[in-house]
């Protein structure tokens, strides 16, 4: 073989491999990489909480869905205005795509007794003093309940908001994302 030629079979071959390597490291919608999340979405997708079974459940289980994280307590006004919203929104959408996951700010029998009460048909997971550094770490610098997270099926925060949402509000922001 002539130098030529293998200096071409060379160049050949390394472009092949630079394309099998661009092609395998491409990011798209169904993929998210971690290096992509701000810090508080990786704070989000880091944090694991129990449910109401005691089963520890880790956040980036829903990574890839609309998530809608609502930081709520049971003897929070506010909150529980905006609950039965929150349920009927999840039977409607959680075909789409849409989870929602309450982080509950009290002990576990009043939040059992409320989530019952409701029949709250989404995650509900006990967030104590854990639950209170979270929210504060991903923006409730006021520590104000409710707090509500939507976050794109990319893991990107695209919304936070301090209060009760209504559902009008709430689908403004969810629905463009499903």
């Amino acid at each position: 073989m002539t130098v030529s030629r293998t200096i071409r079979a060379v160049s050949l071959a390394a472009i092949i491999g630079l394309l099998t390597l661009a092609a395998c490291s491409k990011q798209t919608p169904d993929t998210p990489h971690a290096a992509a999340l701000s810090p508080a979405a990786k704070a989000v997708f880091a944090a694991r909480f129990d449910d109401l079974d005691g089963a520890l459940q880790p956040l980036k289980q829903w990574r890839g869905k609309v998530i809608v994280l609502n930081f709520w307590a049971p003897w929070c006004p506010p909150c529980r205005k905006e609950i039965p919203e929150f349920i009927q929104m999840q039977k409607q959408y959680r075909k789409q795509g849409l989870i929602f996951v309450g982080i509950a700010i009290d002990k576990k029998q009043p939040v059992q007794a409320f989530a019952d009460e409701m029949g709250m048909n989404y995650p509900v997971l006990l967030g104590g003093v854990k639950g209170v550094a979270l929210s504060s770490a991903v923006g409730n610098r006021l520590g104000g309940l409710p707090y509500t997270l939507v976050i794109n099926r990319h893991g990107k925060i695209a919304a936070a908001e301090l209060g009760g949402l209504t559902r009008e509000k709430l689908e403004r922001i969810v629905k463009p994302l499903l």
